[in-house]
């Protein structure tokens, strides 16, 4: 048994249940014994691989759709280029250098990196050593300047609550003990405001997930995007709407138990996009784009190629399969969505049609 295990043992026997936000809390974030306190979870070696560590031209990408969007809204002269959960550090690497050649871009931006775990600092100081980047644990923190962000699987990791609809309410779901330990239970029904609007889409029985940190977040991206101009460009697993049990635990790149030792495997679940949207409402927000499609209306197909020309035997394999992972509807092309949130009265960034 895990000491996180046992941690949590004790606070149910003393405190009661805990929901299913604060166990994801508690598995992510704890100071000693979370998931990312402790450990590189990205790449081969590590438990799951992000879109920017399978290719170069996913950060590349990026960046240039954040360079074509601060030029659309007139090249402000000073402004924060952030990201969310950033990781290794290497979408940003990769958008810098793919924007060193936009005239006047790295003189006005001020990049941010939103890293609250102490070790992926580390590791992001060393992947950016070249680059004068910013960090700050939380976006409250980011200046007060025109803001263009960047999140690739970000509201993934957020902790989620999950309640299952009854014929007079909504019952949360929790974790409590049995004789083997962690388990699933149910608390009692009740009237919950944020899930009014699924009413008219949802039966006895169904199970819904909300997000309450990330409505925080968008809330306060709204503000600044509404204060002082920018726009958001949120890439992530899920759809316009949650529905069912979309929590998963992954180790090693394979599903296991979300319950069997806490702290050891990475926690997410599928976003709900259309919450995102809803928690914004002082900003427009584009069509939800397949991940593949949204990639393609920004030139991978071309960039593919230009790289393809120097590569030869494995490397050339290897990029070839980079490329179809990215955008292929049987692998991340599909199940991965882009959606951008931006100024009121502006037309949508590039690589959404309006």
């Amino acid at each position: 048994m895990s000491r996180l295990n046992e941690i949590l043992l004790a606070r149910i026997a003393n405190d009661g249940p805990i929901s299913v936000a604060d166990y994801m809390v508690e598995c992510l974030l704890h100071p000693e014994y979370g998931y990312y306190s402790r450990r590189d979870p990205f790449g081969t070696a590590g438990d799951f691989t992000t879109a920017p560590e399978i290719s170069q031209m996913f950060g590349e990408l990026l960046g240039l759709w954040v360079a074509q969007c601060w030029i659309d809204r007139g090249q402000p002269a000073s402004f924060t280029f952030a990201e969310l959960g950033p990781g290794r550090g290497t979408l940003m690497a990769d958008a810098w250098r793919a924007t060193k050649g936009v005239p006047g871009f790295h003189a006005a931006a001020n990049p941010v990196l939103v890293e609250a775990s102490e070790h992926l600092r580390a590791v992001q100081q060393t992947t950016l050593a070249e680059i004068d980047v910013g960090w700050v644990t939380s976006i409250e923190e980011l200046p007060e300047a025109p803001l263009f962000l960047l999140a690739n699987e970000f509201f993934d990791a957020l902790p989620i609550q999950q309640f299952i609809r009854h014929e007079n309410g909504w019952a949360e779901r929790l974790i409590g003990t049995g004789k083997d330990g962690l388990c699933f239970g149910q608390g009692s029904a009740r009237h919950v405001p944020a899930l009014e609007h699924r009413l008219g889409d949802t039966k006895s029985g169904d199970m819904v997930e909300i997000c309450p940190a990330a409505h925080a977040v968008l809330q306060d991206v709204s503000d600044r995007i509404n204060a002082h101009g920018g726009a958001a460009l949120i890439v992530d697993y899920g759809d316009w709407h949650s529905l069912g049990d979309t929590l998963q635990a992954l180790k090693s790149h394979e599903t296991v138990d979300v319950l069997h030792q806490p702290g050891q495997a990475d926690l997410t679940a599928h976003v709900d996009f259309e919450a995102l949207a809803l928690a914004a409402p002082d900003l427009s927000h584009s069509r939800l784009t397949p991940q593949g499609i949204f990639l393609q209306r920004l030139g991978i197909d071309q960039r593919a190629e230009v790289l393809a020309r120097n590569l030869s035997g494995a490397s050339l394999a290897s990029h070839l399969a980079a490329h179809h992972r990215l955008t292929a509807s049987d692998e991340m092309g599909t199940l991965f969505k882009a959606l951008a949130l931006y100024a009121p009265h502006s037309s949508p960034p590039p690589g959404f049609k309006s």
